[in-house]
């Protein structure tokens, strides 16, 4: 059967040569449930997810900060306009992103299809600068959960090669988004999930400042008008999640500004050469099969936590 991402690349193909580009820089695995993607082009993040009974593309792709990607902050906050730093992001912290900086995407040393997973491999961009590489790897493993056709785990690495002494300096506390996670803002209903088919309804203005949640199962859940969603869970979380709409109106469009945010946090030191993995999982269908795909991944791996190195210890 013709998945819906090959389907819309055909569909691009009519349009344009440019567009074509765009859609062969697509790698996707799929299932009988579920199809999802990542991009050569926006820093191997993953930029389409569906299913079958949501065969369209809810993550928003607008710019390279939406998707869904690793996202990370280390040490001090600087002034760098001199050097050509955004004025909207002036005075930051060393912030790599996987998809890219504010003004370009993040370059990708390899990304690959293996039978049922996805392998990218990405030098990312400094988030407050135009076109500035972090001195850093991410590595993602995207794969479907087993026996949980409607479930996607993702394994997450990120690793730190700055110099020791450069201008960010050492470790700082910062909080961590893992992962920032970006959808169409059609997914507007936005539920926390308390376990045992219970959900808490959360409501938060347009932003940012994005509210704050703390689900107790780690798992946020956010839908749209016909009862069809998507839900984040993250047990290595330790803080509160970011969450909430951006922008107005209930557009279905991934490449529209507005848009939907969920962000599991958690606050970890991260040094000029540490080495930092956690792992998420999405979950996507109606709230029945939802929340019995969260009540089993939460008895499988509730006690998960990230790893956290450094090639200075032992």
């Amino acid at each position: 059967m013709l998945s819906a991402l090959r389907a819309a690349a055909i569909g691009l193909a009519c349009f344009s040569g440019s567009a074509l580009a765009i859609a062969e820089d697509l790698i996707s695995i799929e299932n009988e449930v579920v199809t999802i993607g990542i991009d050569r082009h926006k820093g191997g993040a993953i930029t389409w997810l569906s299913w079958q009974s949501y065969p369209k593309n809810i993550i928003n792709i607008a710019d390279p900060g939406r998707l869904i990607q690793q996202s990370y902050y280390a040490g001090r906050v600087l002034d760098r306009t001199r050097d050509g730093q955004h004025q909207a992001w002036s005075p930051w912290a060393w912030n790599p992103i996987q998809g890219g900086g504010v003004g370009s995407w993040a370059r990708v040393r390899e990304a690959r299809r293996e039978a049922n997973s996805l392998y990218a491999e990405t030098i990312p961009k400094l988030w407050d600068m135009p076109d500035e590489e972090a001195e850093a790897r991410m590595r993602q493993w995207t794969q479907f959960e087993p026996l949980m056709p409607d479930v996607v785990v993702v394994t997450c690495e990120f690793t730190a090669q700055r110099s020791e002494d450069d201008r960010w300096g050492p470790a700082v506390m910062r909080s961590q988004e893992i992962p920032a996670c970006y959808f169409t803002r059609n997914f507007a209903n936005v539920k926390s999930y308390l376990g045992e088919g219970k959900w808490r309804v959360e409501t938060q203005p347009p932003g940012p400042p994005w509210g704050k949640a703390t689900p107790p199962r780690k798992a946020m859940a956010m839908f749209e008008s016909s009862g069809q969603g998507v839900a984040v869970f993250s047990p290595a979380s330790t803080q509160h999640w970011n969450f909430g709409p951006h922008g107005s109106g209930i557009s279905d469009n991934p490449t529209a500004g507005p848009c939907m945010h969920v962000a599991p946090i958690d606050r970890v030191l991260l040094g000029p050469k540490s080495t930092y993995r956690y792992r998420y999982w999405i979950v996507v269908g109606d709230k029945a099969t939802i929340a019995d795909r969260l009540d089993a991944l939460w008895r499988k791996y509730s006690s998960e936590q990230v790893e956290l190195t450094n090639e200075h210890d032992s």
